[in-house]
């Protein structure tokens, strides 16, 4: 098995982003990046403490916010008119998910670093991460049978939308399609991406094929990913690692999205 390990790679964009900081703090500019989280769930406040820590590191500042989801609206409204701020996030998933569109298009385009409005001009996170990983490890997907499984708004859709800009024609994958077996025994590279733990099986993945596990979810009060244990048995595949794989590369992009920002 052949594992998609990020180490490295964060190793060198943190230095850089490091040295980028600054040279920003040098020009008096401090990047910030304001976190709003309104659930308090184990999975999430794992990954804000990530994102708080790394941009620690490298010199940022990143500010966490916790109030109750009908205050974020003017919250919000606070922090698109604070010049100090450059980059704001709203923590998915939110208490009331049905209002997402609606709160995330309240964020100024030029300081939505999740990517999530309508107008913003920086690559979603994720998605992001996932092709530096692929390329750090020269996997090309040119000619490939590429198959995302999940839709949602942080991983799956974005993703889908940044390939087909790169001529690339994924095949989307959900609970929901009449064979998703059959889909992934086709597949080249697959992108788990959904809030199901363990939904890709080992008998859905050919031997050769790469598979980058980009989903989390809750079991049992652990934050688990999509990959079934029994895949990492597995001496014919490559895959990432269940831990140090997509996520620390995640917390990455949103700072590369913070210091445009900031610049």
């Amino acid at each position: 098995m052949r594992l998609l390990n990020s180490a490295e790679l964060v190793a060198g964009i943190k230095d850089r982003h490091t040295q980028e900081v600054g040279k920003l703090l040098e020009a008096g500019v401090h990047p910030k990046l304001a976190i709003i989280q309104v659930n308090d769930d184990p999975v999430i406040n794992t990954y804000v403490r990530l994102k708080r820590k790394y941009g620690a590191d490298i010199g940022a500042i990143a500010d966490l916010y916790t109030p109750k989801q009908t205050d974020v609206p003017k919250l919000i409204d606070i922090l698109n008119k604070d010049e100090s701020v450059h980059g704001m996030i709203v923590q998915l998933p939110l208490v009331e998910p049905s209002q997402t569109e609606e709160i995330v298009n309240l964020i100024a385009p030029a300081k939505d670093v999740d990517a999530l409005g309508q107008d913003a001009p920086f690559n979603p996170a994720t998605p992001t991460a996932i092709l530096w990983l692929l390329a750090g490890y020269d996997i090309d997907l040119k000619d490939k049978e590429v198959v995302i499984i999940g839709r949602g708004k942080l991983v799956g859709a974005p993703l889908k939308n940044l390939l087909e800009k790169d001529g690339i024609q994924p095949k989307i994958g959900h609970r929901g399609v009449d064979d998703l077996k059959a889909m992934t025994l086709a597949a080249d590279v697959i992108v788990a991406a959904a809030n199901v733990p363990g939904i890709l099986k080992s008998d859905m993945v050919k031997p050769g094929a790469v598979v980058v596990d980009a989903g989390t979810a809750n079991e049992e009060g652990k934050t688990v990913g999509n990959a079934a244990p029994e895949l990492y048995e597995r001496d014919d595949i490559t895959i990432t690692p269940s831990r140090g794989g997509v996520g620390p590369l995640t917390v990455c992009a949103l700072f590369e999205n913070v210091i445009r920002a900031a610049q």
